[in-house]
């Protein structure tokens, strides 16, 4: 069984027993999670699409912990106008454990 989500303004396809790194959510580690929004659900030739979500459909899952991505260097320069700048970002990010998917 798998089903495609969105959370933090992406989509990810999802299977039962798979760990996800997503945008950051504000729960403790160990809390048990419930994504609404499920855009299709299915299992080999059995396919649901939503218009636009799955009635009914929820992608229950448990924080397995918080973290932060790896630090993307981010530098820009101007040609000949002596402008350079270095920045560096990382995203902050929870790990999902993807536990149930119901329909």
């Amino acid at each position: 069984m798998y089903a495609v989500v969105k959370t933090g303004g992406k989509q990810y396809r999802v299977s039962t027993g798979q760990k996800l790194k997503v945008e950051q959510i504000p729960a403790e580690v160990g809390a048990e999670i419930t994504l609404d929004q499920v855009l299709m659900a299915g299992e080999g030739e059995d396919v649901k699409i939503g218009t636009p979500l799955v009635g009914g459909a929820v992608v229950r899952c448990t924080v397995v912990s918080h973290g932060r991505h790896d630090k993307i260097r981010i530098f820009k320069m101007r040609r000949r106008k002596h402008y350079q700048k270095h920045q560096g970002h990382r995203q902050n990010y929870t790990e999902l454990r993807i536990d149930v998917i119901s329909v």
